[in-house]
Order: C-alpha cells, then sequence, then structure tokens
C-alpha cells in the first residue's frame, strides 16, 4: 500500500514519515511567507495538523505529497497573517499604559542583520499577495510550474503571469535601492583627496 493511501486510511506511522521528510522544507517556505522565524514554526506546525485533518483528501496517484503541503502551508501563513493583522489593530486601540523599556542596547549587535533583512522583506513585501505565493514556491521551495499550481489551485499559465510579474517587479524594485553612482567629477575630487592626503600638501 502506498504512503499517501497508508495516510489517507489514518496510518500515524505514514503520517510521521511524511512529516521526516518535509518537515523542513514547509518551515523553509512558512519563512519565506513570514520572514519571522517563530511565526514559521507555528505555520510549520499547523500546516501538518491540517494535513492530518484533511487526509481524507490526499487522491491516489503516486507523486510526491510536497505541493499538497506547500499549498496547505501557504493557506495556513495567509489565514496566520490575518489573525496577526487583527491583533495589532486591536491592540491599536488599547489604551497605553506605562512605557516599556527600550532594550535596543541589548541586541546592538544583531542590528546589521536585522537591516539587511528588512531591506529583502521590504522589498517582497511590495508584491501582492498571490505574487509572493508563487514566488515563494517556484523559486524559494523549488517547485515546478505544475506543483506550484497544484499547490494553489490555480493554472500552470497563472503560475506563469504571476511569476513573471513578481521577478520584473523585484528587479524594478531593487534597482529603486541602489544608491546612485558617483559622478565622474565626484570621483576625481575624491581621488585628488586621497593623493592630497598621502602626499601631503607641498
Amino acid at each position: 500500500m502506498s504512503i499517501r493511501a497508508r495516510i489517507r486510511d489514518g496510518d500515524t506511522e505514514a503520517f510521521e514519515q511524511l512529516f521526516d521528510e518535509f518537515a523542513r522544507s514547509v518551515y523553509g517556505h512558512a519563512f519565506r511567507l513570514t520572514g519571522n522565524w517563530s511565526t514559521a514554526e507555528d505555520v510549520t506546525s499547523l500546516t501538518f495538523l491540517e494535513a492530518w485533518r484533511l487526509r481524507h483528501r490526499i487522491d491516489a496517484n503516486d507523486g510526491s505529497l510536497r505541493p499538497w503541503l506547500l499549498g496547505i502551508a501557504t493557506n495556513v501563513a495567509r489565514n496566520t497573517r490575518r489573525a496577526a493583522r487583527r491583533y495589532d489593530d486591536a491592540l491599536t486601540r488599547m489604551p497605553r499604559s506605562e512605557e516599556v523599556p527600550d532594550l535596543a542596547d541589548e541586541v546592538a549587535g544583531r542590528i546589521d542583520d536585522a537591516e539587511r533583512l528588512a531591506a529583502i522583506r521590504r522589498v517582497y513585501g511590495r508584491l501582492r499577495r498571490q505574487e509572493q505565493e508563487v514566488f515563494a514556491l517556484v523559486v524559494g521551495a523549488g517547485l515546478g510550474y505544475a506543483e506550484a499550481a497544484e499547490a494553489l489551485g490555480i493554472s500552470v499559465g497563472t503560475v506563469r503571469s504571476r511569476l513573471s510579474r513578481a521577478r520584473r517587479k523585484l528587479e524594478k524594485f531593487a534597482a529603486e535601492r541602489e544608491p546612485p553612482r558617483p559622478s565622474r567629477q565626484v570621483r576625481g575630487d575624491r581621488a585628488t583627496a586621497v593623493r592630497f592626503t598621502r602626499e601631503g600638501y607641498r
């Protein structure tokens, strides 16, 4: 009996094999969608809980269950973001109590890494949600177009068009963030300054 049939019939050992094989892949996909390690852990756990609940929907073909799992993870991440937005909105409406101490100095050594990650997330975050999901599946998780289409329940043509738009936008957004190159005059002035520094004013 195939692992698909075993999981569909409620075989817990087969489901444990599924978890062992794909947990890392689901976690990586969840992080690419959420940008937060802790949230990605929650999404991974919820993905496998949901997969067990939906096991009766697994069909009988012989393909990998990875696209199916990543499709569930995409939906879970989407719902998690919505819940987080509702929670943040509720917090903003609450009256403020005493100020929380600023602990920024304790994490100063992590600022550079955090800023780089934040810059990437800002560029990626400017994509539409559907474009982010396709990009994360195809580029991030390495799924083929057909597998990504299966995961998201859309056509292969839609996957291709969304991925193409995502790539064009990312190239444009990244170019907007590049600092302007110095003009020839500026470069010449800098070279002169270096020469004066080395030789002294003679």
